[in-house]
């Protein structure tokens, strides 16, 4: 686990005004949780851009609060739509000793190293990402699994493939093991379901524009509010 911490200060303007605190350069944000009342702070853009960019929602923070140190998850992280910038965040607070819940990616490793894809086949991954269960210290910041095994269009990997660090455990206690996080594939059928999955939603969207507009061969006609 990255050591990841972040200075905030206690934070006063709320509301509407925290726009100014934003033309400022600074992020507005909450601390809530561990039994206590919810604590507005702020801090500089950049440190918690970056912040928010290590930690995301699987890591712990290390907050210092004027002073007060305090160990925190990113519950929640709200961006300006058209800048794309970080423009509140929303911590909760944990303990050293909690068992915390949180969504880590799975990372493929050994890509291009397989016997399969020396042989011209493709692997693409269809799992990202997976709920975990561990005290903050033993957090892993990712899953990784080797795919330098996969040598045929038959092979695939699994849940079950993946050894959790010690401590850890799916948040799902009857989480399906079963569950593909990689397939291999050839070239041409993956080809040909690609061809095959973008006529279809082609149909279905000329279906749906034509029982929009069709009204006169279903026999049925746009209803119009009552005027008042």
């Amino acid at each position: 686990m990255n050591d990841i911490s972040l200075k905030l200060q206690a934070r006063v303007i709320e509301g509407k005004r925290v726009t100014k605190l934003r033309e400022e350069g600074l992020v507005p944000s909450v601390i809530y949780g561990a039994h206590q009342e919810p604590i507005k702070t702020q801090s500089p853009i950049v440190e918690t851009t970056k912040v928010v960019r290590e930690a995301g929602k699987h890591t712990p923070v290390n907050l210092t609060v004027d002073g007060k140190k305090r160990l925190a998850m990113i519950k929640a992280v709200d961006y300006d739509p058209v800048k794309h910038a970080v423009r509140h965040v929303a911590f909760h607070a944990i303990k050293q000793n909690d068992i915390i819940e949180a969504e880590v990616p799975i990372v493929l490793t050994g890509v291009g190293e397989s016997p399969a894809e020396r042989a011209g086949l493709v692997v693409l991954q269809a799992l990202e990402r997976i709920q975990i269960k561990a005290k903050p210290a033993a957090l892993p910041e990712s899953l990784e699994i080797s795919i330098a095994g996969l040598e045929t269009a038959e092979d695939k990997i699994s849940l079950a493939d993946v050894t959790l660090p010690e401590g850890v455990v799916f948040a799902d206690g009857e989480q399906d093991m079963d569950l593909v996080i990689a397939n291999v594939y050839e070239p041409g059928a993956l080809e040909a379901a690609n061809t095959a999955a973008g006529g279809e939603a082609e149909t279905a969207d000329a279906e749906e524009v034509e029982a929009e507009n069709g009204g006169e061969e279903s026999g049925e006609t746009e209803s119009k509010p009552d005027e008042k």
